[in-house]
């Protein structure tokens, strides 16, 4: 009886093709939004977490001033010193590396090509703390970190644009006024969330920077690789109270640095891009809900066009909860065609809206079963009330139905 039900619910599905694609339009929409939120929200989630790994897990960036910025408006806080990297690297228990940097900007020449891009001094520490393989040449010794030589590994945006691709190491490129010899090509990383073009980069010796570009010893960022089986708050809290004393904050004064933990920012961004994916779903949904009312508008005009058809059906033997079941296998077959459609159409908005968010196309297959699953349980909500209007029809009053 099933099967046969099932069929006379495809037959008057087909019967009326436009009205039964418009009734379901409103689950196709809802279905469709929903999918295709929650699929491209994992895949920002996916790809935030991803450009976070890549700086590196277990990692405390340390800066001067109150936030990225100076802040406050007031003067501008001391840059550290090399006794402060020591300091740390010494006196911190669970610190496993410690890599001071020192930035400046120059443009890269190579025979007739030029690229201005950032300067990274660094120690071999920064290997350490955020491995960052290369997939060509080599890091630099501590000899010639020692000695400031000026020996450089690039990035690989920095490779691309002077080299147009060609062999790099051993090369000899003009950073500025100077003349650097190329030691290494760094691994791709991509973009970063907030830290621009990582490739864009030329990485030296801390001290033939502090030489030749910045003049001077300070140190604008330290990074600390925590050992993973320490508590990163508690080495934050350890290197707070140290840096305090070592720059002479004392009692209720503001820290005049900020000490900032890469999971930390990892959670907040993923937690923040799961909000709002949830939000925007949240209304997506509602179309789904509208969606039903649809379909029960148009199951109640169903009940009304087949009265006589429904008295003839119930005068000839069949009883009441055949009837019922007829209608409301119609309305699950309508809102379950919506589900498909929407599902179809989810995949190809993502497939088509990844690229141009810049993030991995990702198949849940969760959420879409999930999503196919609300679509059938709305048509047996909202189909139930038609149908159980048309089974309560007295036959001889439907039969004298016009």
């Amino acid at each position: 009886m099933l099967g046969t039900t099932f069929l006379l619910a495809i037959r008057s599905i087909l019967r009326h093709k436009l009205r039964s694609i418009l009734t379901a339009l409103g689950i196709i929409i809802g279905v469709a939004a929903v999918v295709t939120m929650v699929t491209l929200g994992q895949a920002t989630t996916a790809a935030v977490q991803k450009q976070i790994s890549a700086l590196g897990t277990n990692i405390l960036q340390i800066r001067p001033g109150q936030g990225f910025g100076r802040g406050g408006g007031g003067p501008r806080p001391p840059d550290f010193k090399q006794e402060d990297v020591d300091a740390i690297s010494r006196q911190i228990a669970g610190v496993s590396a410690v890599a001071p940097q020192a930035q400046s900007t120059a443009t890269a020449i190579y025979e007739g090509a030029n690229w201005s891009t950032t300067i990274n001094g660094t120690t071999e520490a920064y290997f350490q703390v955020q491995p960052w393989p290369l997939t060509a040449g080599r890091s630099f010794t501590r000899a010639e970190e020692q000695a400031g030589k000026a020996v450089c590994i690039i990035g690989n945006t920095v490779r691309t644009n002077l080299f147009r691709g060609g062999a790099a190491v051993g090369e000899r490129i003009r950073l500025g006024g100077i003349s650097c010899d190329v030691i290494g090509i760094l691994s791709t990383r991509g973009q970063a969330g907030f830290g621009g073009d990582q490739d864009d980069v030329v990485i030296m010796p801390i001290k033939a920077v502090q030489r030749r570009f910045t003049g001077n010893r300070d140190i604008r960022l330290m990074l600390v690789g925590v050992d993973q089986a320490y508590s990163s708050a508690v080495v934050q809290s350890s290197i707070t109270d140290l840096l305090r004393e070592r720059r002479n904050i004392t009692g209720s004064k503001d820290d005049d640095f900020n000490i900032f933990d890469t999971k930390q920012i990892s959670d907040t961004l993923t937690g923040t891009t799961t909000l709002l994916t949830s939000i925007v779903t949240a209304v997506a949904a509602i179309s789904l809900i509208v969606g039903g009312i649809g379909i029960m508008n148009i199951m109640l005009v169903s009940v009304t066009e087949r009265t006589r058809e429904i008295g003839i059906r119930l005068a000839i033997g069949a009883v009441a909860n055949e009837v019922l079941l007829q209608f409301l296998v119609e309305a699950v077959a309508l809102s379950m065609l919506g589900g498909v459609i929407g599902l179809v159409i989810a995949q190809i908005a993502v497939v088509s809206l990844a690229p141009v968010m810049k993030v991995d196309y990702i198949f849940v297959p969760q959420i879409n079963l999930i999503a196919f699953g609300i679509s059938a349980v709305i048509g047996v909500v909202f189909g139930y009330f038609p149908a159980r209007r048309a089974a309560s029809l007295n036959p001889i009053d439907a039969l004298r139905h016009e």
